[in-house]
């Protein structure tokens, strides 16, 4: 389902008030029995701004960016922890989820660490294994993030079985050295270098507490 267009009425207004001045224009011509030679000088320029107006009317209509399209995704509201979990580590997940959950497109969430699941959160399938794929293999390996801005066009698009089956835009951003934060959103190349900033801060906010907390990891 395609967002509405906020703009949309914006853009709209050149090209109205370009095509009201023209039809006011040639009212005014018809309604006059004697057409004096300033009266003629002031249609010719009414008219070129009308046309102008309508001319930048029509341009906004042709260059207005296309928002990228949202799906409703597949599965169920979830909110899963770990249940061994010190009450420290408990907080600070509970936190971050939240944080990326309603200040970023993120509509699903887990925090893989030290090979197992400690957080499920957002719309997510019944399958709670995770099991890395080369993806997620990758990212604990080389500890830099990988976003896949359309997942659908990805072959490795199927080793995220755990994440809505729809999801539309992945990305796998490194906790430390022996985790991964793994985000789904429901919209393609919705994801702005902000957010990514974003996320790669509450990764380090949440190496932090797991380092100290789980008793290993690196934040080198």
């Amino acid at each position: 389902m395609a967002k509405p267009d906020p703009n949309r009425v914006v853009r709209l207004i050149p090209l109205v008030v370009g095509g009201l001045a023209a039809v006011l224009l040639l009212v005014n011509r018809l309604l006059t029995p004697e057409l004096t030679v300033t009266q003629a000088r002031s249609d010719v320029l009414g008219a070129i701004v009308s046309a102008v107006l309508i001319l930048t009317g029509l341009l906004w209509q042709q260059v207005a960016p296309r928002l990228p399209d949202a799906v409703e995704l597949v599965g169920e509201q979830r909110f899963e922890l770990a249940p061994d979990l010190p009450e420290t580590v408990r907080t600070e997940l509970a936190w971050a989820s939240y944080l990326l959950l309603t200040n970023t497109v993120t509509r699903s969430l887990i925090v893989f660490y030290q090979g197992k699941v400690l957080l499920r959160r957002g719309i997510l399938p019944e399958k709670t294994e995770v099991t890395p794929g080369a993806i997620v293999q990758r990212v604990l390996e080389k500890h830099k993030p990988v976003y896949l801005v359309a997942l659908s066009v990805y072959p490795g698009r199927f080793e995220f079985d755990y994440l809505p089956e729809n999801t539309q835009g992945v990305i796998c951003q490194p906790i430390g050295q022996q985790g991964v934060m793994i985000l789904g959103a429901n919209a393609p190349r919705s994801y702005t270098k902000q957010d990514e900033t974003w996320i790669a801060g509450i990764a380090d906010k949440l190496d932090v507490t797991l380092f100290r907390e789980q008793g290993a990891g690196s934040r080198e």
